[in-house]
């Protein structure tokens, strides 16, 4: 393997440029793979795994192949957007220093008139997935002082962070499947071949799930279709949609009633276990079969498999997730894990602990997780881990009074499609006063801005992966500086996102660099005051002068690895450049063994010499350390939890709809973003409603003609596939799709745009404790369209 950015002979076949390699963590799923870039000239013409890298050792999915041709898309914007003549004007292209005056004119006035809550800001998926969207907002909303903040996590996972924040006190405290060494999976709600797994960091799930298998492991599967995943299972449970949270509840159950149940060293660490029981004794499984639609007899023997194995993991994504009891649904998992010992245990789920996290502090009662510290202003939606349910966002603009929002700033977001009731919000945010979209496409969201800033193409841009180290199935670290220069006119997005900061904090004009310094310096502040941290008592301004870094970011990134629990602080010298040379191809040695991270401890340089990353070994035991509850322990069944098990335990005697509808994942796909890919946009990456032949021919539906689709929010058209990989009484649209809309620049998604699934949705439909969106098991009702 050549080292990064090799530059190799002339290309014998253009004779004009020469090639060279560089690496690149892909950022187009939560796989994070490490990929091998070939480059000519500036344009990414190859990519490929890098079989080097320590964590994804050479694996590689289509999205990943498909690096070079998502760089160089044609539509990517190449300068700001600035629209001309109010706010029916038009957007045409404008210099930075314009782009940024108008936010700097228009927003802080704005807020000057109408108070903070005006502003209203939108984050999305793609934010998690750059250095600059973990970064920045935290000071962008500093910096505004607004609460109404919306992300993609109340369409996604905020279920599972409230359930980990009641439970362990941190809503970033998210177990995961140890999957190299577990010899029992049990998997609800998700797809892994399909999606590269979710809130589960980890290269190559599908080889993870074959080699379980091989070595004698066995895999359960619960979903309503037969997907890729739930084909390599040792047991495919087709459940009714929706009645995940049921059908635990149900496992947990027998675990006492068969008196199954073992903490095992989690017993000194958590409270509520009997509680626990009296609150699930009505769930049996004669109770909750009827409504699974399973039998008593294999729900008994799914829960003694998991009982009886070595060691075993629960795990539910998505489709766990998005439905009417998600975040008990979420809950349940980890009680599971925690009441067969397998919790915080290898083979078992186990907490990762990130080279940027915290280092681990002694055992001690913390501040706890609260949820509804405020409310959304007209529905009432309480926050959850700061944030309000997206699906309000379109009453929050439309509904005049006080702390009604005027302005909208979305970064790397596009709710019109992504939320319920996607017209509903493309009218609302037509009729904004002032809309800035950080984006590098001009879709169904942005085309609504008066100003639209585009961040620079992937390999033009640094990564590392500040979320999806914390959910990651092996310790790791990795950095890839940007395998490309900065092209001419581009501004690097953290820059973008930092003058931003500027723009609206009344400092437009100041350099970039200051935003970088106030967080740096606030945080040297807070460190050298620590009696816990390895800074205590020193100077922070001397402190800062060491940190290592050519950009504010490398130097933030610097700062959070030397303060890490892989780091050694300021305490030691920086390695010199040659020092971790014989470590370049990722391979360690002796020192390394005994302490990964080497024998100076973590800090930029050190992972500059390492381009391949540096793995800090497997998953470890973390309990007590990791946990703030105010009572210091587990808490299972905590006051939200058991306030909202009334509800479910109403669902036992629900009448089931006759058809509901479910998502579906695409290998080649990531919600919205790469439709715009002809290498991604052919294949099975359809847009269609799959349905049952027998259901089809109830209905009188053929294959291919299209379908009538009616729900909650409205009407949808979509072409009808019959398949038995869904099960009778349900249909399946994938999410993602409706690129219909006039104004847009994405050329190939607009000639195959598809139907918006979440447009059946009025947004009514809301899981409680978490706010977040049921897009999976709504009743939907099918006809044949005329013709």
């Amino acid at each position: 393997m050549l080292p990064e950015n090799t530059v190799l002979p002339e290309n014998t076949v253009g004779g004009a440029h020469r090639v060279r390699t560089a690496l690149r963590i892909c950022p187009l799923c939560e796989a994070t793979c490490g990929l091998t870039l070939t480059i000519e000239g500036r344009t990414v013409t190859g990519s490929r795994g890098d079989r080097e890298d320590v964590f994804s050792k050479g694996f590689i999915c289509p999205k990943g192949a498909s690096f070079g041709e998502l760089d160089a898309d044609p539509d990517r914007l190449r300068a700001p957007l600035v629209r001309r003549g109010g706010r029916d004007g038009v957007l045409a292209e404008a210099s930075w220093q314009e782009a940024f005056e108008l936010i700097a004119a228009r927003l802080r006035p704005l807020i000057e008139e109408h108070g903070p809550q005006s502003v209203g800001v939108v984050l999305g998926n793609p934010n998690v997935h750059t250095m600059a969207g973990a970064l920045y907002p935290a000071a962008l909303l500093g910096a505004l002082r607004t609460r109404n903040l919306f992300t993609a996590s109340t369409l996604d996972q905020m279920p599972k962070h409230v359930s980990s924040g009641l439970l362990f006190g941190d809503p970033f405290a998210i177990p995961v499947p140890d999957l190299d060494r577990t010899d029992h999976l049990l998997l609800l709600g998700a797809n892994p071949l399909e999606s590269n797994g979710s809130l589960c960091t980890a290269p190559d799930f599908p080889g993870k799930l074959r080699a379980l298998r091989k070595r004698g492991g066995t895999l359960t599967v619960v979903d309503p279709r037969r997907t890729r995943t739930a084909r390599l299972a040792d047991r495919h449970v087709a459940i009714r949609p929706g009645t995940d949270a049921l059908l635990l509840a149900a496992l947990a159950q027998v675990l006492f009633e068969e008196k199954l149940t073992g903490l095992g060293r989690l017993a000194d660490h958590a409270e509520g276990m009997s509680e626990v029981h009296d609150a699930i004794r009505d769930f049996t499984p004669e109770a909750v079969g009827p409504a699974c639609d399973m039998s008593a007899g294999e729900i008994r023997a799914i829960a003694r498999e998991l009982a009886a194995a070595p060691t075993a993991a629960v795990y539910g994504r998505i489709g766990s997730c998005t439905v009417e009891f998600g975040t008990l649904a979420s809950w349940l998992v980890d009680v599971l894990n925690i009441l067969t010992g397998n919790l915080d245990r290898p083979g078992g789920a186990l907490f990762p602990l990130s080279a940027t996290d915290r280092a681990p502090r002694t055992p001690a009662p913390g501040k706890g997780f609260a949820l509804g510290r405020w409310t959304s202003r007209v529905s009432g939606h309480p926050e959850a881990k700061g944030e309000l349910p997206l699906a309000a966002l379109a009453e929050e603009i439309e509904t005049p009074g006080e702390g009604q929002i005027r302005a909208v700033i979305a970064l790397a977001a596009n709710p019109v499609l992504s939320a319920p009731d996607g017209d509903r919000l493309d009218r609302a945010l037509a009729g904004v006063d002032f809309m800035v979209s950080v984006d590098p496409y001009l879709n169904e969201t942005s085309r609504h801005a008066d100003v639209v800033l585009p961040p620079p193409p992937p390999a033009q841009s640094a990564h590392f992966d500040f979320a999806f180290n914390g959910f990651a199935v092996r310790n790791q670290v990795r950095y890839t500086p940007a395998a490309v220069p900065l092209e001419d006119g581009r501004l690097d997005e953290s820059e973008i996102l930092a003058r931003l900061v500027l723009a609206v904090s009344g400092m437009h004009g100041a350099a970039p660099s200051a935003v970088d310094e106030m967080v740096i310096d606030r945080t040297l502040g807070k460190a050298v005051t620590d009696p816990g941290s390895p800074v205590h008592g020193r100077d922070p301004k001397e402190l800062a002068a060491r940190l290592t870094g050519r950009t504010g970011p490398e130097r933030r990134l610097d700062l959070m690895l030397r303060l890490g629990p892989y780091g050694a602080g300021f305490s030691t010298e920086e390695p010199s450049g040659a020092s971790g040379a014989s470590g370049a191809s990722g391979a360690s040695d002796a020192s390394d063994a005994e302490d990964p991270s080497g024998t100076e401890g973590l800090c930029l340089d050190r992972l500059l010499e390492r381009p391949h990353g540096i793995d800090l070994g497997p998953l470890r035991p973390r309990v007590p350390s990791l946990l703030k509850t105010r009572s210091g322990r587990i808490e299972l069944l905590p006051a939200p939890i058991a306030a909202d098990l009334p509800r479910l335990r109403g669902a036992l005697a629900a009448r089931p709809a006759s058809l509901v509808l479910v998502g579906r994942r695409h290998l080649r796909s990531n919600n919205s973003w790469l439709h715009n890919i002809p290498a991604l946009s052919g294949g099975s990456n359809r847009c269609t409603l799959q349905i049952h032949p027998d259901d089809a021919a109830r209905l009188g539906l053929a294959e291919g003609r299209p379908v009538r689709i009616s729900a909650d929010g409205g009407v949808l058209e979509a072409p009808v596939e019959i398949t038995d990989a869904v099960r009778t009484g349900v249909v399946s649209l994938p999410h993602g799709w409706g690129h219909s809309r006039p104004g847009t620049r994405t050329t190939v998604a607009s000639a195959r745009p598809g139907v918006n699934v979440n447009q059946l949705l009025d947004g009514s439909r809301l899981d409680p404790l978490s706010g977040t969106a049921v897009l999976n098991g709504f009743p939907v009702e099918l006809s044949p369209t005329a013709g």
